[in-house]
C-alpha cells in the first residue's frame, strides 16, 4: 500500500500575472522549482489564501519571481493573491521510514525565498 505525503510546498507565493488564453497550468519561477524539487509538468495542488479557492493543475517553468495563473486557473485568483503550492509523493510504509519530510520554502512579497525547512 502507498500513502500520500507532502513532498514540497511553496508557501505564500504571490500571483504576478494571469493569462486566460492559455491551455492551462501554473507558471512557477524555475529557481523555486529547483529548490523545492517540483518538476515541470508535475501535478500540484494550489490553495489561494486570498480567496479560499483550491485547485489542481500542472507546473510549467517560468522566469525569476513569476507565479502565473494560466487558462481556467486564472478564474480562481488574481494578481496579488497569495497562494500555497503543494507537491505530493506516494510512499510505502517502508519508504516512509527513510523519508526525511517535506521541503517547505517560505516566500516574501517578491517571491524570493526567505526561509527553507527540510
Amino acid at each position: 500500500m502507498r500513502r500520500t505525503y507532502l513532498y514540497a510546498k511553496l508557501h505564500m507565493a504571490k500571483v504576478t500575472d494571469s493569462h486566460i488564453n492559455y491551455d492551462g497550468s501554473i507558471t512557477v519561477d524555475r529557481d523555486l522549482m529547483k529548490m523545492s524539487g517540483i518538476h515541470e509538468f508535475e501535478k500540484v495542488l494550489v490553495a489561494n489564501v486570498s480567496n479560499g479557492n483550491r485547485f489542481e493543475t500542472y507546473v510549467i517553468a517560468g522566469k525569476k519571481g513569476e507565479i502565473i495563473l494560466n487558462g481556467a486557473t486564472s478564474h480562481l485568483g488574481k494578481i496579488g493573491d497569495r497562494v500555497i503550492i503543494f507537491s505530493f509523493c506516494y510512499l510505502t510504509d517502508d519508504e516512509f521510514k527513510t523519508y526525511g519530510g517535506p521541503t517547505k520554502i517560505f516566500l516574501n512579497e517578491k517571491n524570493e525565498m526567505e526561509n527553507i525547512e527540510k
